[in-house]
């Protein structure tokens, strides 16, 4: 009678140790579990302890929070007929743990495949320079084209992330040069710039010399400064005025 009373609770015990898992049911703070009661969906359990019916239901735990996927890096053709490599990452949450499980097998890797199509299809419409230019513009819009698929599965997906572009190295020669050639069409400008500004503030100086006449004091500096050196060889460069008052006084004379 003892061995029975022995052997029963060690037959009890082995019930328990395998059912309580199935009955007592911990969702950690992240997850949601889905609920299939004898293959048909019931609810999602929250956060917490919960307790099952062992046998006729079953949970499927499913994480809600913000994973990456990453879009492998693939060539791809602009509007212009550049070929591009592009690799980039995409950001994404569930929102309704119920579809995301029910509605699809591998959201995962679903959304990657999506995002990849997305987009080849955008940067395909675009030429080289807008996607240089404009980068963060188009990974918005392959964000939205994805976004308005994926929302049907419980899926949110929060950004798109372009990563790099690689560009052939002919292509790269070539805009190196055009780079080059725009910065000296800059300092050209610039230069050309200058030059008129200095030119209009020496017209601006002469003008204000000549009409008070301090042109004339100006010159006699400038033979005192050359003179001063007894060995230079000295050109004078008498002013206009000048002449044309000898020319007068020679005419009277």
């Amino acid at each position: 009678m003892l061995s029975f009373s022995i052997t029963g609770i060690v037959i009890l015990l082995v019930f328990a140790v395998i059912l309580i898992p199935k009955i007592l049911v911990i969702i950690d703070q992240y997850e949601r579990g889905i609920v299939l009661t004898l293959g048909k969906y019931s609810h999602t359990l929250q956060p917490g302890l919960n307790i099952l019916v062992p046998i006729v239901q079953r949970v499927i735990r499913t994480d809600i929070r913000i994973r990456t996927s990453d879009i492998p890096s693939q060539e791809v053709i602009t509007k212009d007929n550049v070929p591009v490599g592009i690799n980039a990452v995409v950001y994404f949450q569930v929102i309704k743990p119920e579809d995301a499980v029910l509605k699809i097998q591998d959201y995962s890797y679903a959304i990657t495949q999506y995002a990849q199509t997305a987009l080849r299809d955008v940067i395909g419409g675009v030429e080289l320079d807008t996607l240089l230019g404009e980068r963060q513009k188009l990974a918005d819009e392959i964000k939205t084209i994805v976004d308005q698929e994926t929302t049907t599965w419980g899926i949110d997906v929060t950004a798109i992330k372009i990563q790099d572009i690689e560009i052939p190295a002919d292509m790269k020669r070539v805009m190196a040069k055009q780079a080059e050639a725009e910065r000296e069409r800059r300092a050209t400008i610039i230069r050309s710039q200058g030059e008129l500004s200095a030119a209009d503030n020496l017209n601006k100086a002469m003008a204000m010399l000549s009409k008070s006449g301090a042109i004339s004091i100006r010159t006699l500096q400038t033979i005192e400064a050359t003179t001063a050196n007894p060995s230079n060889t000295v050109i004078f460069a008498l002013p206009i005025e000048v002449l044309e008052g000898f020319k007068k006084l020679a005419g009277k004379v």
